[in-house]
This record gives C-alpha cells, sequence and structure tokens, in this order.
C-alpha cells in the first residue's frame, strides 16, 4: 500500500505550524484549539496548544475517513502506525484498523468495517464511507469544532446513508478530549443494520497499550474468516482494560459497560484511554468490542454475538429516518485513570 508521500506531506505540515505557533498552558487550563484544513492534501490538521494533537483524514487510499495519528499531550503517538506509517515491533494484522474510525460490520448487507486496499479472506460485498465536504470550523481558546459530511457507499456507488458528523476536540497540559457525534440518515431505501460483532467506534492503539500475551490466537470475523495473531515480543507491553462493571482485562470483551478505560506505559509516560457511551445512545450501556491485540471499539449495535444469542439489536431505518450516536474518547498522560475518576467523567459525558 502506498502511504508514504502522504505521511511525509502531513509529517512537514504538522511540524511547520508547530514551530510558529507553539505555547505552553497551566496545568489543568484548557488549551486553544485550531484546525487547519487541506482540501488537498484531504485532511484537518488539529493543534492543541501550539502542538499537533491529530488529523481528520480522507485519502483515497483509505475506505473511510478516520483520526490518525492521535497523540497525548506530550506528543507520544498512541495509535498504531501501520498500514499508514509502520514502526518496529508492531502488529500488521488487520490492515482496516487505522486510527480512530467510525463503520459497521454489515449495513443492508454491505462490509463496512472489513473494507481495506489489502482486503484479505473476506467475501464482502464491501462498502466504503467517502467524505463529501467540510461544513464548518469552529476555532476557539477552549475547543474546536469540526463538521463534516460523508456518503456511505454500496460497491455499486450508491449511497446508503447520509454522514454528518461533529467532532469537538479539546483539552490542557495532561488531557486530550475528543466529542464525535453522528447521524445517520437513510436515504432512497431503508437501511437495516443486522446485528454484528464488528463496530462501530474503534481505535487501533500502540503495540505499548495492548495486553501483554503468552499465546497466540485466532479471531473470528461475522463471516467466518479467521485471522491469526501471533505471540510477539512482549517487552514494554503494557495495557489493561477495565470497565465501568468492574471486569478487567480480556474479560472486558463482550460485556455491556458504560466505559472503559485502557491503561498502560508508553516508554516511561503512564497513558490512560478511554471511551464513554452515551446514555442516549442505542443499546445503552453498550457492548464491547475490546481485543487484547490492540483493537479498542465500541460495538452499540452488536449485541448477539457479545451474549451468544441472549440479547439481539437489529436497528432499521425507514428513508429519511436518522439516528444519533454520540461517543467521548479522553486521552490522559502523566497517570492513570483511576475507577472514580473515570465515574465522574462519565457522569459529566452523559450530562451534555
Amino acid at each position: 500500500m502506498k502511504y508514504t508521500c502522504y505521511i511525509v506531506s502531513s509529517l512537514l505540515l504538522a511540524t511547520t505550524y508547530f514551530k510558529a505557533t507553539a505555547q505552553t498552558d497551566k496545568a489543568g487550563q484548557a488549551q486553544s484549539v485550531k484546525l487547519v484544513p487541506s482540501e488537498k492534501d484531504k485532511r484537518v490538521d488539529v493543534f492543541i496548544g501550539g502542538k499537533p494533537f491529530t488529523s481528520y483524514i480522507y485519502p483515497d487510499v483509505l475506505k473511510k475517513p478516520v483520526l490518525y495519528p492521535v497523540r497525548s499531550s506530550t506528543g507520544t503517538i498512541i495509535t498504531r502506525g501501520w498500514p499508514m506509517d509502520p514502526r518496529p515491533g508492531e502488529r500488521i494484522d488487520h490492515p482496516h484498523h487505522v486510527g480512530i474510525w467510525f463503520n459497521y460490520g454489515d449495513v443492508n448487507g454491505y462490509d463496512f468495517w472489513n473494507n481495506s486496499n489489502d482486503v484479505r479472506g473476506h467475501a464482502g460485498p464491501f462498502g466504503t464511507i467517502r467524505h463529501q465536504k467540510v461544513n464548518k470550523i469552529v476555532n476557539g481558546k477552549e475547543k474546536g469544532e469540526l463538521y463534516i459530511t460523508a456518503d456511505w457507499l454500496t460497491d455499486k456507488n450508491n449511497a446508503l446513508l447520509k454522514e454528518n458528523t461533529r467532532f469537538v476536540f479539546s483539552g490542557n497540559n495532561t488531557t486530550r478530549v475528543i466529542d464525535r457525534i453522528t447521524t445517520l440518515t437513510a436515504l432512497k431505501e431503508s437501511v437495516l443494520f443486522k446485528d454484528n460483532k464488528e463496530g462501530l467506534l474503534a481505535i487501533r492503539i500502540a503495540r505499548e497499550l495492548e495486553h501483554p500475551s503468552d499465546k497466540p490466537e485466532k479471531f473470528t470475523d461475522a463471516q467466518g474468516n479467521v485471522t491469526d495473531v501471533p505471540v510477539l515480543n512482549n517487552e514494554g507491553v503494557t495495557g489493561h482494560y477495565l470497565s465501568s462493571e468492574g471486569k478487567e482485562g480480556d474479560s472486558v470483551w463482550g460485556t455491556r459497560a458504560g466505559w472503559v478505560v485502557l491503561s498502560g506505559r508508553i516508554k516511561e509516560e503512564p497513558v490512560s484511554v478511554m471511551i464513554i457511551d452515551h446514555q442516549k445512545n442505542p443499546g445503552f450501556p453498550s457492548y464491547w468490542h475490546a481485543r487484547g491485540y490492540g483493537l479498542f471499539a465500541i460495538n452499540s449495535l452488536g449485541q448477539n454475538a457479545m451474549s451468544n444469542g441472549k440479547d439481539s439489536l437489529n436497528m432499521r431505518l425507514a428513508p429519511g429516518q436518522s439516528v444519533t450516536f454520540r461517543y467521548r474518547i479522553i486521552i490522559k498522560s502523566g497517570g492513570h485513570l483511576s475507577k472514580s475518576q473515570a465515574t465522574e467523567e462519565s457522569k459529566a459525558f452523559s450530562n451534555k
């Protein structure tokens, strides 16, 4: 996959802006947020306190828009580099796992989750999410906002869904926050989100935040295709999940929770990554598609596979009907989020 030129141009853009606008803030004080769009490069770069945080990117090489890479407040990258920008020692499974993304495994029979330029072993048919336009950018002293529109397309290029998403970015000296509010509207035909374990909001995290593993794994997708995940050197691998229901480690997968925190260290930096469900979301509290090998996902619509058939949710939208999903991602540096802190963060988001 040809990503090299794209990555080099993005790094140059981020470096240039950082040198021109770097600033410091007191711990806890909200930092200014600036978004810099480049339609030519198919990206919007996000800076908090003058430092590169993430970029909303939509190159043709990807089958959906993503936030990539994603950094802590110190500049440490917390997302996997491969396949966009490979780093030594990383896993090279699941090429469709890039940065932070939002899609689903079965929409009117189309697989939006597994689609990539390197599809192997997946039958399809595949759907593609194509960015259409940036509707509005708001820069501010305490937050920045990005409003975008995208189309969910079939393999025949027919639009099933219109997506309108609002991103809200904020942060201080130790924390970065992303709110994603996404509204999906069915277009000319009824749209069925068939109960599927592969969805909905996901992060592919850096190797250091994976769970240490001493045995190979085999993971099967919703169509029965198997991906082998081998044992790698666990040196520096420190991740550990904790859910609002007290589940820990690999036990979080396939359980309901209002929030999940993944904590670990990247080199000497303690880092926590938290995803919060919102009480207004369909299927709340969500099931979690959180894997020890680095996939950290919340699936509001997939219940059957997660519950061994005890629950089921097949959501259908009539033409013109909409549904909205609200999620918050928190990235804390310099310390780990405790259960009590995570609970307070969840309450604050639910009140929005």
